[in-house]
């Protein structure tokens, strides 16, 4: 996931980002592979990310942006329910308050969808540069909308990333389109119940793993081994 930032001192490039579940995982099965997930911080590029980080101070450069779009868009619109979306962002717009922190109905989240704006966007306002900058990559993860589920075993442990409220066949097909496009069943345990457990025949036995069908919507933190056939 690409995050943009401004006015934090971060510095720009791909960071490994310290999960605590992802290194759990490692000390329980010492796996031949471990794979964390690596954000990529880019600086003011508000466009091409999928969040943003942002000091305080600079929250109106950002917010700004998409003033400037939303009157040039209602100036030549001819569509009012397009208009009124407008003229409804641009008065929390004046307010300085980003558009991802407005509640909109689902009919205006499409038009919104459109109009491809940089506040609409998972946004986080920092008063301050952290000193840990790893709660600040989840926050912006979680505002965009995304969430962590794992992969686990002897011989690699990975952490991937899916858009909240995505159904296991998705979460499938980011590992291998194979196992998506052969998914029978999903064998699903979160972490906070595993972590009791030795290894997962441990959890099997004590009924603890769950066996999911194809409408089963992954939680955060979730870890999952998918049954397939192609």
């Amino acid at each position: 996931m690409k995050i943009a930032y401004c006015g934090l001192g971060l510095t720009p490039g791909k960071i490994k980002y310290n999960d605590p579940i992802l290194n759990e995982l490692e000390k329980k099965f010492k796996p031949k592979k471990f794979t964390p997930y690596f954000f990529e911080l880019c600086e003011n590029e508000f466009e091409k990310c999928e969040a943003t980080v942002i000091a305080r101070e600079k929250l109106l450069d950002l917010l700004v942006l998409d003033l400037e779009k939303l009157e040039a868009r209602l100036e030549r619109s001819e569509d009012d329910k397009e208009k009124a979306v407008a003229k409804k962002c641009i008065a929390e717009l004046e307010k300085e308050i980003p558009l991802c922190d407005v509640p909109f109905s689902p009919e205006e989240v499409e038009i919104l969808k459109v109009l491809s704006l940089v506040s609409f966007k998972g946004t986080v306002v920092m008063d301050n540069t952290p000193d840990d900058i790893n709660p600040l990559l989840e926050k912006a993860m979680l505002k965009a909308g995304s969430v962590f589920f794992y992969t686990a075993g002897k011989q690699e442990v990975r952490s991937w990333i899916v858009k909240k409220d995505s159904d296991i066949v998705t979460c499938a097909g980011k590992i291998h389109t194979d196992l998506a496009r052969g998914f029978i069943k999903a064998d699903v345990i979160h972490f906070d119940e595993f972590k009791n457990f030795h290894n997962f025949n441990d959890a099997r036995e004590k009924g603890a793993m769950r066996l999911e069908d194809k409408n089963y919507i992954i939680k955060y933190g979730d870890i999952i081994e998918i049954r397939f056939n192609v």
